[in-house]
């Protein structure tokens, strides 16, 4: 954290982040030499740069008329395209409005991609497959890009499915020297902003490495570039690959680099800034293990990534369990911060490195099994699935891993035989472990079927009625150590009442599984409880209870058709309809922002409207009503 905070305005960014005069304003308040933009907002603003500058300022970062000449994406591409870069087929200007984009968008041929020309981050970028949804995606694409970047400015270009994202961060000083760093594999994403990064790719070769390594140093070189940038490209699976922007700014993944080159990049922006030479040259630069990305965000994987915010009721980051320094965590969090509607939704980037892949992967499903977040959604559950599936572990990724792995969305981690067993196991030992610790203070017994020493359950995961159970006979040892149905659980690592369970089952023949399980909460039959990044309601019943069970009523299912409700949090943008209109389905009620981002409601059925419920320009809750259907 910083040593000293300055408040520069409102909530909303455009009242704060994006106010350049601010900043500057903070800048001299506190006697600050230099300035470093961090990732977004003004970090790659030229006119910024200039002001900074006029003030006495340093600026760490790009020279403004690098930025201008790279920072906007249509620049950018005339740029390379000039400087012999293979670009992306598209137009190499801005669209004028919805007759212009129509034309381009038809000559380019469809799929096409439409961005905006300024920032990054998968903000204000529509992907389109016809005409509709051309003008529609314009539309969105140049408000998010308006209130993200303050500029509608908006390219068209065409949309190459399926290539892996790659990127290069280059380094340049005042001296002459450019050098670029081994590349990272950016292509898990959803809404076109990356999810899960690792350098270096398992797909680029030493020859391809140097050869796209050395075209980003060109571009760099052809404005005279300095300080760290990142040129970014799209490759096909034949090794063809393509200029895709150059972003003029420090990476919000940048610390796999630094983890795979031992390269401290903040500090050699730094450096630069202050007139020194680059400490390293190219062949300085070498690859040393594997990092992984993990960028844990505030959002509902089950509801196809839609933001969530709240406030952090508990926060605890993982730490690697052998003391070892394989974990590193970039958060500006703590338990008791509030994620808001206003900015972007990323809680942290978790990053753990190893000497090859699959040991960072391996760890990184640790890492997450055991980084506690309470109080919002988030979408720990999904990266955990992730380093789970098969596609991945192998290294056969592209932009269209999520949609072609989770064509029906994110549903949540399908357990396999071998995690129900664990699940069922360490859940009973650890209820066990609680109740023989609950009679020693009590001195009662809670359940009448059981002995300090022993103990007979049901357990089930989940309230249906058939979900899936097991009878379960657990015995007590020395040292926290518990027979559960015959296979020994050893608990002596986990502090009682703590939120992260690690447990080691003996199997047998000297084999020893390692499990690590969050007690999420306590329910009134037993727990919720997280395994593999996905909660589980879980019933430990005496069988009693676990007879009773049958006589509870089952909810009745509530008909959602003749609403439309906030998905999330948010404020509603605009609405689309009028009471009494008659409306298809389908058809835009209403778009609803948060945290940037903005999404449209349609109606899920033909009807009337019969009353609207919200206003637009105001604050939305979760499920929220905000149209009714006769």
């Amino acid at each position: 954290m910083a040593d000293e905070a300055v408040s520069i305005g409102g909530t909303k960014s455009t009242e704060s982040y994006l106010r350049g005069d601010k900043i500057l304003e903070a800048a001299k308040k506190t006697g600050a030499d230099a300035i470093h933009p961090g990732y977004g907002f003004l970090s790659e603003n030229a006119h910024f740069v200039e002001e900074v500058t006029k003030e006495g300022i340093t600026f760490i970062g790009p020279p403004p008329n690098a930025m201008r000449a790279l920072g906007e994406k249509i620049n950018s591409k005339q740029i390379a395209k000039n400087a012999g870069v293979s670009i992306v087929p598209g137009w190499v200007g801005a669209i004028e409005n919805n007759d212009h984009l129509l034309k381009l968008a038809n000559e380019i041929g469809y799929p096409v991609m439409i961005k905006a020309s300024s920032g990054g981050g998968g903000k204000g970028q529509r992907i389109a497959w016809n005409d509709k949804e051309a003008i529609e995606g314009f539309r969105f694409a140049r408000q998010e890009a308006q209130s993200a970047f303050a500029s509608d400015a908006i390219l068209v270009e065409k949309y190459i499915q399926a290539p892996r994202h790659i990127e290069f961060q280059v380094l340049a000083d005042n001296h002459g020297n450019v050098i670029y760093l081994p590349e990272r594999e950016c292509s898990i994403q959803r809404r076109n902003q990356k999810v899960i990064e690792e350098a270096p790719s398992p797909f680029i070769t030493p020859e391809v490495r140097k050869k796209m390594g050395e075209q980003a140093a060109s571009l760099a070189r052809a404005v005279g570039y300095r300080n760290t940038g990142t040129v970014e490209f799209l490759i096909e699976p034949n090794h063809n690959f393509y200029f895709l922007e150059m972003n003029t700014r420090l990476q919000v993944e940048h610390p796999i680099t630094e983890a795979v080159t031992g390269i401290d990049i903040v500090e050699q922006m730094i450096r630069v800034a202050a007139g020194q030479p680059l400490s390293y040259k190219q062949s300085d630069v070498k690859i040393n293990g594997w990092a992984m990305e993990s960028r844990v965000y505030a959002e509902d994987p089950l509801r196809n990534f839609l933001p969530s915010i709240g406030r952090l009721t508990r926060y605890k980051e993982p730490r690697a369990f052998d003391g070892g320094n394989w974990i590193r965590i970039d958060s500006g969090i703590v338990e008791g911060s509030e994620i808001s509607i206003y900015y972007d939704p990323l809680i942290s980037k978790l990053i753990t490195t190893g000497e090859d892949r699959n040991t960072a992967i391996n760890r990184m499903a640790y890492a997450l099994d055991s980084y506690v977040v309470r109080g919002l959604n988030h979408n720990v559950c999904f990266l955990r699935d992730v380093m789970e599936n098969r596609k991945f572990k192998s290294g056969e990724l592209s932009t269209a891993f999520i949609p072609q792995e989770y064509p029906e969305g994110f549903k949540g981690h399908v357990l396999k035989e071998a995690e129900r067993k664990q699940l069922v196991t360490v859940t009973a030992a650890v209820h066990h472990l609680l109740e023989v610790r609950n009679r020693s203070v009590s001195g009662k017994l809670s359940s009448f079927d059981a002995t300090p020493e022993n103990g007979t359950y049901v357990v089930r995961i989940g309230k249906a009625a058939d979900a899936y159970t097991e009878n379960v006979n657990v015995t007590a040892l020395p040292d926290r150590r518990l027979r559960v149905n015959g296979i020994t659980v050893d608990l002596s690592a986990w502090q009682l009442d703590g939120p992260v369970v690690l447990a080691h089952i003996e199997t047998g023949n000297g084999q020893v599984e390692e499990v690590t399980l969050q007690l999420y909460e306590k329910l009134d039959l037993g727990y919720k409880v997280q395994l593999t990044g996905t909660l589980y309601d879980m019933q430990v019943m005496n069988p009693k209870e676990a007879e009773l069970t049958k006589y509870m009523p089952v909810s009745a299912a509530v008909d959602t058709t003749k609403v439309v409700t906030s998905p999330m949090a948010g404020q509603l943008i605009s609405v689309a309809v009028e009471v009494g209109q008659q409306v298809a389905m389908g058809q835009e009620i209403c778009v609803v922002e948060a945290m940037k981002m903005q999404n449209v409601l349609r109606a899920q059925r033909d009807g009337v409207i019969k009353a609207i419920k919200a206003e637009a320009g105001k604050p939305v809750q979760l499920d929220q009503i905000i149209v009714e259907l006769a």
